[in-house]
């Protein structure tokens, strides 16, 4: 049972978390001393992380899901001439990022897209690369948010995000039951499951790199 906490909103709205979430990544100095305090971890792990856009060649197509409020815009590049779809199930947020790809200069790249990352509409070996940046965490089901990210992946192509993981050790406990309490959080899942979920998906050199409750994967498709 989940229980709604009042203030906080749910994903289907625009949750209280998801405005201090992007307000953090946008204030290195606060933010990053938000995140070491706390879920202990390094918000520069994240700007590197979003490092994988910055690379993509022009005609490159990049899937984005959940986009949230479009922190992995950050990465993008103006004039980079990648299609860049930001996939949410929230209307709500793909209205956020709409905004921050005006506000970074690349909203003639971006496209918006309601999707449920457990059912994506898009075909078979279609992007390029996937990111899902703090997002499995948030699913219901993320075993099979994987199953999708990996079959919309072309051959060659790279997943990479970052999630909360169930095994980072009982600090982080308390925020994990809240966070599901509140309807924010899903079931979760350890470090050795999402590696397997990937590798039995045709991503199976797949890394996983741990900050604190943070942790940040990446994989090739085969």
């Amino acid at each position: 049972m989940r229980v709604k906490v009042p203030g906080l909103g749910g994903w289907s709205e625009d949750p209280l978390w998801a405005t201090v979430y992007d307000w953090s990544v946008e204030h290195p100095r606060a933010g990053g001393l938000l995140w070491r305090i706390g879920i202990q971890s390094d918000l520069q792990r994240l700007y590197a992380a979003t490092d994988e856009l910055t690379a993509l060649a022009p005609g490159s197509r990049v899937l984005d899901v959940p986009c949230g409020g479009g922190v992995a815009l950050r990465g993008l590049r103006p004039g980079q001439g990648v299609d860049y779809v930001a996939a949410d199930i929230a209307q709500a947020m793909l209205d956020r990022t709409t905004r921050a790809a005006h506000e970074r200069g690349v909203a003639d790249q971006v496209s918006t897209q309601v999707a449920d990352v457990g059912d994506l509409p898009f075909d078979d070996d279609s992007f390029d690369l996937v990111v899902s940046f703090t997002g499995l965490h948030c699913f219901p089901d993320p075993a099979r948010a994987v199953v999708e990210m990996a079959r919309v992946l072309r051959p060659g192509g790279v997943i990479t995000g970052s999630t909360l993981l169930n095994d980072s050790g009982l600090r982080h406990e308390p925020m994990r039951r809240g966070g599901r309490l509140a309807g924010l959080l899903g079931p979760g899942c350890t470090g050795p499951e999402l590696l397997h979920w990937l590798g039995a998906r045709g991503l199976p050199d797949a890394t996983l790199e741990r900050s604190g409750a943070m942790a940040y994967f990446r994989g090739v498709k085969a």
